[in-house]
């Protein structure tokens, strides 16, 4: 390791030990996500994020521990496609899965009770150093609710937030076809009146245990008439399409590049992105009108970075 490394490793070392750590200022900036502003933190790569890093390193698998199957954001060796595959593996059974009750939370990550996580953590481990630094982290920012949206012990945060709900709906309330998303919620069942009734249990729940709302454009709906709008596509048990917002950015997309005489990179790596989304849903169609026309384009990009398929 290079001297430079080392020092700046004692460094943190000293201050961890020390308990003089305290989390750098944040860089603040706005994004448009898919319609939604939202805020981003950022913070140095030293001390912050290597200390992040080396937390998660140790305390991850514990965490993974307390998590249901079924849920899938920012957890290693899960994601979109465990989760496509529980969901279709579920919708097998069309009479268990008849009705859907699609929710989620509002405002999350910034609803997210700092005291309650506190303790939440301490449910789960009792090293009183390793407590004390989750502590100041997660009171990095002002206020006594939410939590920065980009640290990465931010996303680990939010899932375990919710990791005793996830288990008083599968052990408690019977819901076996329960899938999240970090707070993107699925529930399949076979009765839409229980998952009327158990929206209003949920309500409750989340208010008086974790100080939480879910939105208000919650639905019960017919199962394999909608589809259920999950993970980045719409299942309907023997086929799936691409989410809608996703179709129309995808055509939308795809028109452009038509329009281009050649490819650049970020137009090749686009391409292959939304060829990976494509592979996972019944997309024979979209990819013969938009994709096809750009064959001739894509193979003469290939040709030319010497790229071999």
């Amino acid at each position: 390791m290079k001297s430079y490394e080392q020092y700046y490793l004692k460094e943190l070392q000293d201050r961890l030990k020390n308990k003089t750590y305290q989390t750098s200022e944040y860089t603040i900036k706005e994004i448009n996500d898919d319609g939604k502003q939202r805020t981003i933190y950022k913070l140095p790569y030293f001390p912050d994020r290597i200390a992040q890093w080396a937390i998660m390193l140790v305390i991850e698998p514990m965490l993974k521990e307390k998590l249901i199957l079924d849920t899938y954001s920012a957890i290693p060796n899960r994601g979109i496609h465990l989760g496509l595959e529980r969901l279709h593996k579920a919708m097998e059974d069309r009479e268990a899965t008849k009705y859907c009750l699609k929710m989620d939370i509002k405002k999350y990550y910034p609803s997210i009770n700092h005291e309650i996580l506190k303790q939440i953590y301490r449910r789960i481990f009792k090293d009183p150093n390793l407590l004390w630094l989750l502590d100041e982290i997660i009171d990095s920012t002002e206020g006594d609710v939410g939590i920065p949206i980009g640290n990465y012990i931010s996303q680990w945060s939010g899932n375990i937030y919710l990791a005793y709900f996830d288990h008083w709906m599968k052990e408690e309330m019977k819901c076996s076809n329960y899938f999240r998303y970090m707070d993107d919620i699925v529930i399949l069942h076979h009765n839409k009146e229980f998952l009327h009734k158990l929206k209003r249990k949920v309500d409750d729940y989340l208010k008086g245990n974790l100080k939480l709302r879910i939105k208000g454009d919650w639905q019960v709906f017919p199962t394999y008439v909608r589809g259920v709008d999950f993970l980045g596509y719409r299942s309907f048990g023997n086929y799936t399409l691409l989410r809608k917002s996703t179709t129309k950015k995808f055509k939308r997309k795809m028109r452009k590049l038509w329009e281009k005489d050649k490819l650049d990179f970020h137009d090749y790596c686009s391409i292959n992105s939304y060829k990976g989304w494509l592979k996972w849903c019944n997309s024979y169609n979209l990819k013969q009108k938009y994709i096809e026309p750009l064959k001739n384009k894509i193979k003469e990009y290939e040709r030319v970075n010497n790229i071999c398929k």
